[in-house]
């Protein structure tokens, strides 16, 4: 509900959406409450190759496909402050079938469990607090050195700096 094509995601029939997975197009897939996700895997790298950040909005098994691809990705845990906040935002939202509010909140656990898996957490008790984490995690993530590398070769290059071998 609420949800546009082509903005918040692009839709595609179950049929395509197979098509697509089998043809290897996503970076990463998944079937979460009967609905099918998945993030292409072009789309990724033109936006990686013009030197965007990508911030994914993915579950931790998601998270665990990126990374066998992209050994540099960092991931980073969102939490709620607490069971009963989560339950309350996902009424409020007005979205969801009571059904499957219940489903989510038993999902929940299950997927928290996988928390200490990311390098970040983020406990979203506060939005502008939340935020300005997840700013400073994204500012941090472009000192790293391969980060660096990558928009400054040129210089690094002239200062004699090269890239460590790979192990």
């Amino acid at each position: 509900p609420g949800e546009q094509d082509g903005q918040h995601y692009h839709f595609t029939t179950v049929d395509d959406f197979r098509a697509r997975h089998a043809a290897h197009e996503f970076l990463e897939s998944a079937e979460v409450h009967g609905n099918y996700y998945g993030t292409s895997r072009l789309w990724i790298e033109e936006q990686m190759k013009n030197g965007h950040d990508v911030l994914l909005e993915i579950d931790w098994q998601g998270a665990l496909q990126v990374k066998k691809q992209f050994r540099n990705a960092v991931g980073i845990f969102i939490l709620p402050p607490s069971l009963d906040a989560l339950e309350e935002r996902l009424k409020k939202r007005g979205q969801d079938e009571p059904n499957v509010i219940t489903r989510r909140l038993l999902a929940a656990g299950s997927e928290i469990a996988h928390a200490s898996e990311a390098e970040y957490v983020v406990i979203n008790e506060n939005f502008d607090r939340a935020l300005a984490e997840l700013e400073c995690i994204v500012a941090a993530t472009r000192l790293r050195f391969a980060s660096q590398y990558a928009r400054h070769t040129e210089l690094f290059i002239e200062l004699g700096i090269h890239l460590p071998h790979a192990e």
